[in-house]
């Protein structure tokens, strides 16, 4: 059992890392013409085209949020693990996470009208460099946390070799102690930094910003619950998404 859950959790990571590289594409469109995909935010087919765009585009946004949400909830992964051994508990919400990219990519409607347009290629390349910078972020702040274990690779292998996997710690390494969300940070760097923004884009940088909020206050009721008065503390002294301004 312990080397299928570990294949399982290699498969579903590889998948998942797959998918997160076409996100950067798919947000990134023209930034991105070398990669020549089939479908991004402002160009591609979709079977659900003659629908309204705009309720189609926010209904998939919207299962995002719902699925991330509701399987990050510790009920959820109580009931959950009933069902399936523990250790591949976390590949498969990675596993949901990937089959909801998939949707979302497949079934996006382009929205092409344009929002502004930056003609400087100064700025137009900082705006680009800034799309890059957050992405890189992102998998920055994966990695600074544990990047194994958020994604299910640890929970495969310490399954594999029959060991317990060790109680969370409390730390808040480089990043962290500027903001306590630098992954959140990064994706709202790459969702608004567009030298060209289209109604489509801005309808997807919106929803994604409103669930970011959303999804840090369960989060941070979470870790509250797990790291107690640690947690507040610092909560207390560090901004939660910008390295600035209030803490809470």
């Amino acid at each position: 059992m312990g080397a299928l859950i570990l294949l399982y959790s290699v498969i579903v990571y590889l998948v998942f890392f797959a998918a997160f590289l076409y996100l950067i594409v798919f947000v990134g469109g023209d930034m991105i013409p070398f990669v020549g995909a089939p479908k991004t935010i402002d160009w591609g087919g979709s079977a659900l085209a003659g629908l309204p765009p705009a309720l189609v585009n926010i209904g998939l946004l919207i299962l995002f949020g719902v699925q991330h949400s509701i399987m990050a909830r510790q009920g959820f992964k109580r009931a959950l693990t009933k069902i399936i051994p523990w250790p591949a508990e976390r590949s498969t919400f990675v596993l949901t996470t990937v089959v909801v990219l998939a949707l979302l990519y497949a079934f996006w409607v382009p929205m092409t009208g344009v929002v502004w347009s930056v003609s400087s290629p100064l700025w137009a390349g900082i705006l680009t460099a800034l799309f890059f910078i957050g992405f890189a972020l992102v998998l920055l702040a994966t990695f600074l946390i544990n990047h194994f274990e958020l994604f299910g690779l640890m929970q495969g292998w310490f399954r594999f070799k029959g060991k317990a996997m060790p109680e969370p710690q409390f730390h808040t390494p480089f990043l962290y102690s500027f903001v306590r969300h630098p992954l959140y940070l990064g994706f709202l760097l790459a969702f608004w930094a567009a030298p060209t923004m289209t109604v489509g884009h801005l309808l997807f940088a919106a929803v994604w910003t409103a669930y970011i909020f959303i999804a840090i206050g369960y989060e941070e009721r979470d870790l509250m619950a797990l790291f107690g008065e640690k947690y507040r503390e610092y909560m207390a002294k560090t901004p939660s998404i910008l390295p600035f301004g209030r803490r809470r």
